[in-house]
């Protein structure tokens, strides 16, 4: 079914020769087993090894099967892109009136990414014109368009289109999907699979503020900053210190009469010299023009940003000093975070407002890009009482203090634990969100027992400790390509993750999440449910989860056999859907048909680490009637 031949990467270079360069490249070791991710990483040939292939095209299987994903962010597009090169008809649901997820939905001042775009970027789809090392969100924005338009995915989403409900029928393995357009009746669609590419951070957390409608000015949270907001001359009240306050404050602190912080949290401020650098016109040429270069500036960006840093999240339970950090590596982290943000800020009384109490990495690390110069100046107050209520006037703090403002921003984070809220999925008799509760759970943090053919991008546990999320999206794509056409090339009209290794699999989760740092009982964030258990984040390396989603294993899965009428009678309803063009680009058929298109090194078979349930034994699926 699958093409995975090896052929050699970079010119016929040895695996050897490879880890000498990374080494060298890096300057420290690179070990051995990273080799074959790096060559996946880094595509140093421009033969994107990741593409599927499939190695005799099932083209009327093709035609009856049709996939919706919810959401046209980085993930969407994703999907949809590797969907497409393999010939599998699909539609996307997007509920805002344009593509790129999270950077169309958010524009404030300054915003940009923290995590370097070489890295934060498709593997197969480089760009060689960043401006910036971590760029600002209207370039990132036009990445993501770029990348659809060039793929032939623009075509195929429906803008303004949200998902209202998806229902599984087990009587035909198929889901109801009911999609409510923003100009227009609600209306039903069925489709074989479903792909949830709804993100995490993109339905915002308003704060329970008493008489917070009362406010006489602009108020809105942060994601949703009014277009043409002129905050010139104008006293700006901002709750919140998080990731999206440490880039707006600065970013706004110049051209405000007054600007009031109000601190709910504190966090760990790392200095990043090349956090606002701009890439050098040298640069972008030896990118463009000197072979390998891109491909090994990505691997370095790669490497300095993922694993190297893995155990820095571990406790040591040996460590002598467990209330302010938790490891030797974690505490030199906490020693050149406090005394980066005592050089920074110099003023006793500021540093006791600002220096946590937890150990570093409990949180996510914020980037200085201004910040701590910003709350120096003299037209800005960090206020650390608690916030009594609103006023028309401005904020009310304890003991009856009010801070005037004109504009009030609500930097108040997102509804991350709520993993595809506030949909209403149904499976085999049961609401997804009636099992989860507070505490989501998923296979891989992509599949969930009782759903059949449903997928999670960006699924519970998979929130990336290090490294880029666009990573775990490619990898998460990678799997679900591959489910996909074992359905497709097998003749099944379903696959359902069973029960006892979806519980193993999370056992597992949950106990390598109790050596981070995220259980220490002073860190608390919206890592966390409500009992304290992570929800959010995966607790394994970027290899291991690599290497966990490089091959689904069919033994995890129960599969329903399909029936030839309904193939048959899809196919033709398929080709009569209005609207909806072929999901092919141009020449996808003749490279997907080809025994060698797309080879590469992907080289994740063997020993998977670590070991996944179901992977010893004679164990299997079975098939389900």
């Amino acid at each position: 079914m699958l093409g995975a031949a090896d052929r050699a990467p970079a010119r016929g270079l040895s695996a050897e020769q490879l880890q000498r360069i990374a080494s060298f490249c890096a300057g420290e070791p690179v070990g051995a087993e990273y080799i074959p991710l790096i060559v996946n990483e880094s595509d140093f040939d421009r033969t994107d090894p990741r593409r599927f292939v499939w190695e005799h095209q099932p083209l009327e299987a093709l035609a009856a099967f049709h996939v919706t994903i919810i959401g046209a962010g980085l993930g969407g597009v994703c999907m949809a892109i590797r969907l497409g090169q393999a010939g599998i008809p699909y539609t996307i649901f997007e509920k805002n009136d344009g593509i790129g997820g999270t950077w169309w939905e958010n524009d404030y001042p300054d915003l940009r990414v923290d995590v370097p775009n070489l890295f934060y970027s498709y593997s197969f789809a480089p760009n060689t014109e960043w401006t910036n090392y971590y760029s600002r969100r209207d370039e990132l924005q036009s990445y993501v368009e770029r990348c659809a338009d060039e793929h032939g995915v623009t075509e195929h989403v429906r803008l303004a289109h949200e998902v209202l409900a998806a229902t599984y029928d087990p009587e035909t393995a198929r889901w109801n999907v009911r999609v409510q357009p923003a100009n227009g009746e609600p209306y039903s669609v069925e489709t074989n699979a479903v792909v949830s590419a709804v993100g995490m951070l993109n339905r915002p957390s308003m704060p329970d503020l008493p008489d917070l409608d009362t406010f006489a000015g602009p108020k809105f949270h942060s994601s949703r900053w009014p277009t043409g907001l002129d905050v010139t001359g104008r006293r700006v009240a901002v709750i919140g210190t998080g990731a999206t306050a440490v880039q707006l404050v600065p970013g706004i602190v110049g051209r405000v009469e007054h600007l009031t912080v109000f601190q709910r949290a504190r966090h760990w401020v790392m200095p990043n010299p090349i956090y606002l650098q701009q890439v050098t016109d040298a640069e972008r040429w030896l990118m463009k023009h000197v072979p390998y270069y891109g491909a090994w500036f990505r691997f370095l960006m790669f490497w300095n940003n993922s694993d190297r840093f893995y155990g820095a999240f571990r406790r040591d339970p040996e460590w002598t000093a467990p209330d302010v950090s938790i490891s030797a590596t974690n505490d030199k982290l906490r020693v050149i975070m406090t005394e980066y943000l005592r050089r920074s800020v110099d003023d006793e009384e500021l540093v006791n407002r600002l220096l946590p109490d937890y150990p570093p990495l409990g949180k996510r690390i914020l980037q200085d890009g201004g910040w701590f110069a910003a709350l120096r100046r003299d037209n800005v107050d960090l206020v650390v009482e608690p916030i009594e209520r609103i006023a028309p006037n401005g904020v009310v703090t304890r003991g009856g203090v009010t801070h005037e403002a004109d504009v009030l921003v609500l930097a108040t984070g997102f509804h991350a634990r709520k993993f595809l809220w506030p949909i209403e999925i149904t499976g085999l008799g049961e609401r997804l969100h009636d099992r989860w509760g507070d505490s989501p759970r998923a296979y891989l943090g992509i599949t969930v027992p009782g759903f059949p053919n449903l997928f999670c991008l960006y699924g519970p546990n998979t929130n990336p400790v290090v490294g880029s999320v666009v990573f775990m999206l490619e990898c998460q794509v990678d799997y679900v390509i591959r489910c996909l056409a074992r359905l497709i090339d097998d003749g099944y009209a379903a696959m359902d993750c069973r029960e006892d290794v979806h519980d193993e699999y999370n056992a597992l989760v949950d106990a390598e999440l109790e050596q981070t740092v995220w259980r220490h009982p002073r860190v608390h964030s919206y890592y966390n449910s409500d009992d304290g258990r992570v929800v959010t984040n995966a607790p394994w390396r970027l290899i291991d989860y690599w290497r966990m989603t490089c091959q689904p294993d069919p033994r995890d899965y129960d599969f329903v056999p399909a029936r030839a009428d309904a193939v048959a009678s899809k196919a033709e309803a398929n080709a009569r859907e209005a609207g909806i063009p072929p999901s092919r680009e141009p020449g996808a058929a003749e490279a997907a048909a080809s025994p060698t298109a797309g080879a590469g090194a992907r080289a994740c078979e063997g020993d998977r680490a670590p070991r996944r349930p179901g992977a010893e034994g004679a164990r299997s699926g079975k098939l389900v009637s």
